[in-house]
């Protein structure tokens, strides 16, 4: 059984006595949860701020995005190794806004989560269509180039240790999310694809696959009814501690 993520990226917001707050807040707020894991992702500025307010909990600290260089002249980034020494255990890569904005590409992707592998940390793979590329018709052409494209160095042993984002472009910070007809449709061809990538439907079958689009505690509940979704990457909702807690307590009735 694949155990359900419920991830909080924070994007650029939080300094780091708001961090801690809000941190302390969802450690509070998930008490005796059982059955899901929680991951909090601020920026980089507030990572130890963060890190001490989980401290003790079950509530575990992730980066945003990393260099796949373990260390170097590569001024202004940032290493798997460091992210580990700052008390992170899991780390973000190829989101939407970082292909969009800073350059990421399939290839920096997959360099990304082998250096984050072997780092000791669990990568978070974001993958996901544009409006465009949905309106005419390649979403699944799309999503078969990027997973692939984004696991190509991933040894068969590590796939159990990855987790896949589905963050459909056009539901991000628009209000707009997809509904969970498409958002399993997209999971499921995930789940076919990874069992090509990993040569065994068993290792796919362990690969847990999030959806990340406008996720609101409004809606968490029937996204997470889907059998090919494992849980949220939750970006302005993280923000609110009540309502993320919603989100990480969608419906326990499920488990």
């Amino acid at each position: 059984m694949r155990t359900t993520l419920i991830a909080g990226n924070w994007k650029m917001n939080c300094l780091g006595g708001e961090a801690a707050e809000l941190a302390a807040a969802v450690v509070r707020g998930c008490g005796e949860l059982s059955g899901r894991e929680v991951v909090l992702a601020p920026p980089y500025t507030a990572l130890a701020a963060v890190r001490d307010a989980v401290a003790g909990s079950a509530v575990a600290l992730g980066a945003q995005d990393m260099y796949w260089e373990p260390a170097g002249a590569f001024t202004g980034e940032v290493s798997g190794p460091m992210l580990v020494d700052a008390g992170c255990s899991h780390v973000i890569v190829g989101h939407s806004e970082r292909r969009q904005y800073f350059g990421s590409t399939d290839y920096t992707v997959a360099k990304k989560t082998a250096a984050a592998l072997a780092a000791g940390l669990t990568p978070i793979v974001c993958v996901g269509e544009t409006l465009e590329q949905r309106e005419a018709g390649n979403t699944m052409q799309v999503i078969d180039h990027q997973v692939a494209g984004s696991l190509c160095e991933v040894a068969q042993g590590d796939f159990s240790s990855v987790v896949i984002a589905y963050e459909p472009v056009w539901a991000i910070g628009t209000g707009r999310t997809a509904t969970p007809e498409q958002a399993e449709e997209v999971h499921g061809h995930i789940r076919t694809v990874l069992a090509g990538v990993t040569g065994a439907g068993e290792r796919a079958a362990q690969v847990r696959i999030l959806y990340g689009g406008s996720v609101k505690p409004d809606n968490v509940d029937a996204l997470m009814a889907c059998p090919n979704i494992d849980g949220a990457l939750v970006g302005g909702a993280s923000l609110k501690a009540e309502d993320f807690l919603r989100i990480v307590r969608y419906e326990e009735s499920q488990q």
